[in-house]
């Protein structure tokens, strides 16, 4: 069966709107931490990385100095590994600080059904224990499998369970936009 093709629906945001929403969530950890001490941020693979590097830019411009930014590969840790016919693609934790007794955010590009999630917290509970550990999504897509919900969100996002969510950011895709798309009919 050949597979399925999506189509662009909608765009959500723009690269304009990407910027406003990071510095929004920069802003919110700051207040909700009373500073960048003890702060760590550490993305996703793929996109989270990128967007953790770029809040933490913002970060640095707020608070005067520079918040560690890691990145974690949860490919072991995924609850559908044994699902998947081919082998794993690796891609590496790259954490360069200690986690212990630092306030973690993970930051995401699209928050879904919270799996994605749950495994990466089981990643970083295997580095260490955490002070506490906070979410940062762009997009919160809703239709949650699992009692999880982001700290820090750039947009809330009802969608269709039959529609994608795309975040295409420069570093990988020479453009900053998040787009719905669905399949063609």
């Amino acid at each position: 069966m050949p597979a399925m093709t999506q189509r662009e629906k909608a765009q959500v945001l723009d690269e304009p709107g990407i910027d406003r929403a990071l510095t929004r969530i920069a802003h919110e950890i700051v207040e909700r931490a009373g500073g960048t001490d003890g702060l760590a941020l550490v993305g996703i693979r793929t996109r989270g990385v990128s967007l953790a590097r770029r809040i933490a830019v913002r970060l640095q411009a707020i608070g005067g100095h520079p918040v560690p930014v890691g990145a974690l590969d949860i490919t072991l840790y995924r609850d559908d590994l044994s699902l998947k016919g081919e082998a794993p693609v690796l891609r590496g934790t790259d954490i360069p600080f200690p986690v212990s007794d630092k306030t973690i955010v993970l930051v995401d590009d699209v928050l879904y059904t919270g799996r994605t999630i749950r495994a990466a917290l089981d990643a970083i509970i295997d580095l260490g224990r955490p002070r506490m550990i906070q979410l940062a999504v762009l997009v919160d897509r809703g239709h949650r499998e699992l009692p999880i919900r982001a700290d820090y969100v750039g947009k809330n996002l009802p969608t269709a369970r039959r529609e994608a969510v795309q975040v295409l950011l420069h570093e990988h895709d020479g453009q900053d936009r998040v787009v719905i798309q669905e399949p063609d009919a």
